[in-house]
């Protein structure tokens, strides 16, 4: 048995997966011509597509295979319908799409990315991936030691921080809590 349609806009959506949604709009029925179309619009990507008539609704079904080329990131969307000459915005909101598995990539929250910057050239100054990596506008290579102790010092401190959360979040001890019990 096929799960129901859902009715609403997903908010996130992994690229690669089917987006279906079934849109019902009862001044603008797909069964009297009216079209449904989306738009999503970052500052780097558009991506449009159109729903297709399911009776008086409208039903958006997009390809795993079309959403697999989506970037993944934090879009705007937008709907409107249109009709001969008639153009509507019937809705907006945001939706994340989320990289798919298929793709290469690194999902390391900013704060690991610079501590293993900082580390690896810490280890090894020569390393020109880790000299030429920026934080703030200033590159690594110029950063005096002292300095870059400290941001070290920080970005643990971050990491820590986003470990802690992720711990709670799935009903773990915080690992920097110290249970101690007097007799």
């Amino acid at each position: 048995m096929a799960a129901p349609t859902p009715t609403l806009e997903p908010t996130s959506l992994l690229a690669g997966d089917t987006a279906k949604w079934l849109k019902s709009l009862p001044d603008y029925l797909a069964s009297d011509g009216w079209v449904l179309s989306y738009v999503l619009a970052n500052a780097a990507v558009r991506v449009t597509f159109s729903a297709s008539a399911s009776g008086a609704d409208h039903l958006v079904n997009v390809l795993a295979s079309t959403t697999a080329t989506w970037a993944a990131g934090d879009y705007e969307w937008r709907a409107q319908v249109s009709k001969a000459a008639e153009v509507y915005t019937v809705g907006s909101g945001a939706i994340t799409v989320h990289p798919s598995f298929a793709a290469a990539v690194d999902g390391r929250s900013h704060p690991r990315k610079v501590l293993a910057n900082i580390e690896a050239y810490l280890e090894n100054s020569g390393n020109l991936t880790a000299a030429m990596y920026e934080i703030a506008g200033r590159r690594l290579q110029k950063i005096p030691l002292a300095d870059l102790l400290a941001m070290r010092s920080r970005y643990q401190f971050e990491v820590a921080r986003e470990e802690a959360a992720s711990n709670a979040a799935r009903g773990l001890p915080d690992k920097r809590r110290v249970m101690v019990r007097f007799g």
